[in-house]
C-alpha cells in the first residue's frame, strides 16, 4: 500500500515538474492557448469553436421558424 501511495506521489511529481519546467521556459510565464478559435489555422480553414457553431446554428434557426412561423399566420388569416 505504501509502495502505490509512494509511487503515484512520484508520478504527480514528475508532472508537476514537466509543467513547471514549460512555464517557465515559454514566453511570460504563460502558456500558448489551445483554444480553435486562437489557432491561426483553423480560423484560416473557417473553422469555428463548437460553441459558436451552435450559437450561429441558433440565429439561423430562428430565422428561419420565424420565416415558417409567419407564412402559418399569412395563410390562416385568409
Amino acid at each position: 500500500m505504501i509502495k502505490l501511495v509512494l509511487f503515484s506521489v512520484l508520478i504527480i511529481a514528475i508532472c508537476i515538474a514537466f509543467i513547471c519546467v514549460r512555464v517557465f521556459s515559454s514566453e511570460n510565464g504563460e502558456m500558448k492557448s489551445m483554444h480553435v478559435h486562437d489557432s491561426k489555422h483553423m480560423k484560416e480553414r473557417g473553422i469555428h469553436c463548437v460553441i459558436d457553431q451552435d450559437k450561429e446554428d441558433r440565429i439561423r434557426g430562428e430565422r428561419v421558424s420565424g420565416k415558417l412561423h409567419s407564412k402559418k399566420n399569412d395563410k390562416q388569416n385568409r
